[in-house]
């Protein structure tokens, strides 16, 4: 993974520095001089650290996102489009948690960093566990009834099963709280940074809440590779992803692992919004959508399916909207800045569609007859 990383930089770090080079005595690089008082090729050169940094973290928030998606994949073959509002669900809920530990004075204030990491645990698993819920109850309802349907008609429940839970929590939050956007309370020291390291007297830093995503979603892929690879349960649910018949007659109860499944995907998804809403600070009822899309995309790259392929098809993608984010606005001379940036999420979706249908990492398997 680490290694995968540094390449995926490198190879975006190189193509960045040619094309410095190459437009440094055009009116672009006139430009830059202009603005900031430096050469071009040394503008690029000098942001670039900061670049990657802010492109891993970004990368691990799409990757926290993409192990829902590939972990229902991966057994039913089938993609939850309503995991973005099980994501958004687990954000809204992490956050009304805090803010009512705010409205109480638990947290904020002069209160200890070791309680403020300690009510943000208690955020974290109240988001998992209503995801993970709501992850169930949605599969018993609007998918269960239609497991034996052509796949057409179960991805469109998806996609209904996406708008209701959307305006579900635009209802709750109107009728509770009257808000549309909520904010997370500051609180702790999340939003200091830590000095990593320092290039030509410019200093490389990472927000604490930034390393906290990054660890998160490691111990996530980690502990979840060791639930489907080492234990009794991850067994039976790579027997039932493999083939559901003859798991059922080796007395597996399938409709218990799938409900799991959705289970496991649905805490990772509450998981990963409230981690959002930590890095990001602000969410509404349609917080799911784009980042849904992007982790998506990042499962798709990475080899849908395979767990280790969302981690680095989450890391790849937020390598690359990091840099058009930071680099596009420079070469165009602002004619394109960081607001086109996602055009390059699901430009590689169609791209890796047209050359590499199987991802990244993933394997081309034979259809079962």
């Amino acid at each position: 993974m680490l290694a995968f990383s540094l390449v995926s930089g490198f190879a975006l770090s190189a193509f960045v520095i040619v094309l410095a080079f190459l437009f440094q005595n055009t009116a672009v690089g006139a430009s830059v001089m202009q603005r900031f008082g430096v050469s071009l090729v040394n503008y690029t050169l000098l942001n670039l650290p900061q670049v990657l940094m802010d492109g891993l973290t970004l990368g691990f928030v799409y990757a926290a996102i993409a192990l829902g998606y590939t972990m229902v994949y991966g057994v039913l073959e089938f993609i939850n489009f309503a995991h973005s509002e099980i994501f958004a669900i687990g954000a809204f809920v992490g956050v009304e948690v805090l803010i009512a530990l705010a409205a109480y004075g638990l947290i904020g204030g002069q209160n200890s960093l070791l309680s403020a990491y300690l009510w943000l645990l208690v955020a974290l698993l109240a988001g998992m566990l209503v995801a993970g819920t709501m992850a169930v109850l949605v599969e018993r309802i609007a998918y269960r009834p239609l497991r034996g349907a052509p796949r057409l008609v179960p991805l469109i429940s998806a996609i209904g099963v996406s708008f209701f839970l959307q305006d579900a929590i635009r209802l709750i939050e109107s009728v509770t709280t009257g808000q549309f956007h909520r904010i997370i309370p500051a609180f702790g020291n999340f939003d200091n940074r830590i000095p990593l390291f320092t290039v030509a007297g410019n200093t490389v830093d990472i927000q604490i809440k930034s390393l906290i995503v990054i660890v998160a979603a490691i111990i996530m892929l980690v502990g979840l590779n060791y639930l489907v690879n080492a234990t009794k349960v991850g067994k039976a649910i790579r027997a039932v992803a493999q083939d559901r018949a003859t798991a059922s007659l080796m007395g597996i109860d399938v409709n218990r692992i799938i409900s799991m499944t959705f289970l496991i995907g649905g805490t990772l998804g509450g998981a990963a919004g409230v981690l959002y809403a930590l890095k990001f600070t602000r969410i509404d009822p349609f917080v799911g959508f784009f980042p849904g899309l992007k982790a998506f995309t990042a499962a798709v790259l990475g080899g849908i399916g395979n767990l280790t392929g969302a981690l680095l098809g989450g890391i790849v993608l937020g390598l690359l909207e990091t840099f058009a984010g930071t680099y596009m606005s420079i070469f165009t001379m602002g004619v394109a800045g960081a607001e086109y940036k996602d055009i390059f999420a699901f430009g590689i979706l169609i791209l890796v569609l047209i050359f590499r249908p199987q991802g990244l990492m993933g394997e081309n398997v034979a259809q079962k007859a």
